[in-house]
C-alpha cells in the first residue's frame, strides 16, 4: 500500500497515510510536476490512463505525481521520469527555487514543486499512468488546451514557469 505525507499549510508532516485515505478524504499532500521540452519550443503532452484515481483520461503538461512518504521532492522528481517516461539519465532541473507551492480545488489539496528536462527520448510508458504522447510546440498549446481537458493543477503551477 503506497504511504504519502499528510502536511499542514506550511507543507509539515501531520502524519503518514495510505494514498487512499489521502484521495478519500482530499488531504493535503506533496506532488511533483515535471515539464519535458524538447530544446526547440515543443512541449511533451500526455492523456492519462482512464484508470487515473483522479482526473482520468484528461490530458496533462507535466509528468510526475505523488512524492511518497519517506522522499523528498527531488527524488520524486527523478524517480516519475523514470517511471512515466522512461527517462533516467536526463538532468533534473528546479522551476521554482525550491519553493513548493499550493494548490487547491474540489478534488486536490497539495503542496507542488515544478521541475523540468530537456529530452527527445526515447519515451517509454510502462507503468501504464500514461496512453499517449504527442509534442506541441509553445504556439499551439493555448488551442490546445482550450480543446480538451488538462490538469488544473499543472496548469497552474507548472505552466507558468517552463522555459520554452
Amino acid at each position: 500500500m503506497e504511504q504519502v505525507a499528510w502536511v499542514d499549510d506550511d507543507d509539515r508532516v501531520i502524519e503518514i497515510v495510505s494514498r487512499k485515505r489521502m484521495r478519500s478524504e482530499r488531504l493535503r499532500h506533496r506532488a511533483v510536476f515535471i515539464a519535458v521540452t524538447d530544446g526547440t519550443g515543443r512541449l511533451l503532452v500526455h492523456r492519462r490512463s482512464p484508470s487515473k484515481d483522479v482526473w482520468p483520461g484528461w490530458c496533462d503538461v507535466a509528468v510526475g505525481g505523488v512524492v511518497g512518504a519517506h522522499e523528498s521532492y527531488d527524488e520524486a522528481a527523478v524517480r516519475e521520469v523514470a517511471e512515466e517516461i522512461g527517462v533516467r539519465d536526463a538532468a533534473v532541473a528546479s522551476l521554482d527555487d525550491g519553493i513548493a507551492r499550493a494548490f487547491d480545488d474540489d478534488t486536490v489539496s497539495l503542496f507542488g514543486r515544478c521541475y523540468q528536462i530537456t529530452s527527445q527520448g526515447p519515451f517509454t510508458f510502462t507503468d501504464g499512468e500514461i496512453t499517449e504522447a504527442w509534442w506541441v510546440a509553445r504556439n499551439d498549446l493555448a488551442a490546445a488546451i482550450a480543446r480538451d481537458r488538462f490538469l488544473p493543477d499543472s496548469l497552474a503551477l507548472l505552466l507558468p514557469l517552463i522555459r520554452w
